[in-house]
């Protein structure tokens, strides 16, 4: 897996909506790039219902947030739409950014799926935390805390 310090590979993946997003739509902005292994299953609707909740203290701390995950453009517009999640969701259907960044995999239910991971990338694009096997509850308290302590020793 990469490691804090490294910078964050560039992307061009499609959102919910078919948008294309980059890794430089974020610069100048601290990011947190969030992997989840599948849309609306039980523990990846908690974490997007918990980043939609706390999407205001993110945004008033100037950090973007985005989900990946291996579905399509169309799962991720109807996972989006089901909980009115806020935050976008990109789809790597083939993967490429997960295995650039050297994600594990997990088995669920006959499935070979992308482990939970988050990165937190800094204005400049360079990873500066990395958490593998996250557990979603509470993990957006986690990061809201872990940047302010990041950012204000980067000051």
């Amino acid at each position: 897996m990469l490691a804090a310090g490294t910078p964050f590979p560039n992307f061009s993946l499609p959102n919910q909506d078919g948008k294309i997003t980059k890794l430089s739509d974020f610069a100048g902005h601290w990011l947190v790039v969030y992997f989840y292994p599948k849309d609306d299953t039980p523990i990846c609707t908690i974490q997007g219902k918990s980043f939609t909740a706390t999407k205001a203290d993110f945004d008033a701390a100037g950090i973007k947030v985005i989900g990946v995950s291996a579905d399509d453009v169309a799962s991720h517009k109807n996972f989006c739409n089901k909980f009115a999640f806020t935050i976008e969701l990109l789809s790597d259907t083939d993967s490429k950014l997960m295995k650039t960044l050297g994600l594990g995999q997990i088995e669920w239910k006959g499935m070979k799926l992308w482990e939970r991971s988050s990165f937190v990338v800094d204005p400049k694009g360079v990873i500066r935390k990395v958490y593998e096997k996250v557990n979603a509850e509470g993990h957006e308290k986690a990061l809201l805390d872990d940047i302010g302590d990041l950012s204000a020793k980067a000051a």
